[in-house]
């Protein structure tokens, strides 16, 4: 099912080598691709994407996200080919903006549209086998070169929320991958934004290939890792960066300063997906969260959780991310979901996720 995705070591972890038997799971269940999300522990983008490949040989793997600026350009573009090279071109390469205090925090200097642009332009020659000096928004390098002979297509996604975001990846990228908590329709505005983008850029606007990022909390799975899975998710993002979604999907900021305001979230010791007790998170559901924001995921039944699927389809996505659960979570939907599918328009899909057409 090269529509689907689902993240590998979702969440929070300190045992990185249990992604090798997710990773075995997921393809054994028919899902698509695995997507993995960088942190600074122990999930580092370039190790993760390698395990990945040495640990299956189907499914289509992607770094959702890593960032320009934490690694020089010259060992980005290796990163990227060793592990294009390693997946035999199941391999494409997601970058995303960040957040502004780490980067402060690390020394880092903040990413910009025009940065990631400029760095995405310095990869893609690399992989082309250039070989050039460089000044402009990602920086100035007096020599960069990876190998003469190199002739590499390799995909980029870019993680977009806002409409600059949307349109920056609709012009240069060739995939998009959405944020988890669109609404259906901020999902069906996005993918026009996207889409038209492209259009303006000259470029067909369905060879951009879009993955929306569904949560997905099946009713099998424990209450406790339930209310983790949404209420804590959804409330860690609104810690994090609750303006930038709240605005995407056109919902009230004063139940944004609601929520930042209740006695609950000031001061709250960490991020509520990780260290929220249940006591907490149904506080949060019951007191704090509007019914609608929580809505916008795939939660209850298998059947119901497909159907939720198909919603993103119709809104114009082309592949969705089952977000926030493991694959053996994932294997009631993913059960529900291939008796309804529609294989004939979907099973021509490629499975590397950064492709929107065979190669």
């Amino acid at each position: 099912m090269p529509e689907i995705g689902c993240y590998g070591l979702a969440g929070h972890t300190d045992s990185p080598r249990d992604l090798l038997d997710e990773v075995r799971l997921a393809e054994r269940l028919g899902i698509g691709s695995v997507f993995l999300s960088e942190r600074f522990n122990v999930k580092d983008a370039g190790v993760m994407a390698g395990a990945v490949a040495a640990a299956t040989e189907r499914i289509g793997i992607a770094t959702a996200a890593t960032n320009h600026n934490t690694r020089h350009p010259l060992v980005t573009a290796t990163l990227a080919t060793t592990a294009h090279r390693l997946s035999e071109g199941r391999y494409a390469l997601g970058l995303g903006r960040g957040f502004d205090l780490l980067f402060d925090l690390m020394g880092l200097p903040r990413v910009t549209g025009a940065q990631m642009a400029d760095a995405i332009g310095i990869y893609r020659r690399l992989w082309h086998g250039e070989a050039f000096d460089h000044d402009g928004p990602a920086g100035t390098y007096p020599f960069l070169s990876q190998d003469a002979s190199f002739d590499e297509d390799i995909p980029v996604l870019m993680m977009a929320i806002g409409e600059k975001s949307l349109r920056l990846a609709g012009t240069i990228a060739d995939g998009v991958v959405l944020h988890t908590f669109f609404t259906d329709e901020t999902l069906a505005r996005a993918v026009a934004t996207v889409r038209g983008a492209a259009e303006e850029a000259g470029r067909d606007p369905a060879s951009v290939r879009i993955w929306s990022v569904l949560a997905t909390v099946e009713d099998s799975i424990p209450e406790e890792a339930r209310l983790r899975k949404l209420v804590g998710r959804l409330a860690t993002y609104l810690q994090g960066y609750g303006e930038v979604l709240v605005r995407a999907n056109g919902w009230s900021l004063e139940d944004l300063q609601r929520f930042r305001e209740h006695p609950l979230v000031q001061g709250y010791p960490g991020a509520f997906d990780a260290v929220g007790t249940v006591e907490d998170l149904s506080r949060l559901r019951d007191e704090v969260l509007p019914e609608e924001w929580l809505a916008a995921a795939a939660v209850g039944s298998a059947e119901t959780c497909a159907r939720r699927v198909q919603d993103q389809l119709d809104a114009g996505a082309d592949s969705v991310v089952l977000h926030g659960a493991t694959p053996s979570e994932l294997a009631p939907v993913l059960e529900a979901w291939r008796e309804v599918r529609d294989g004939a328009a979907l099973d021509v899909l490629p499975a590397n996720p950064g492709w929107a057409a065979a190669r």
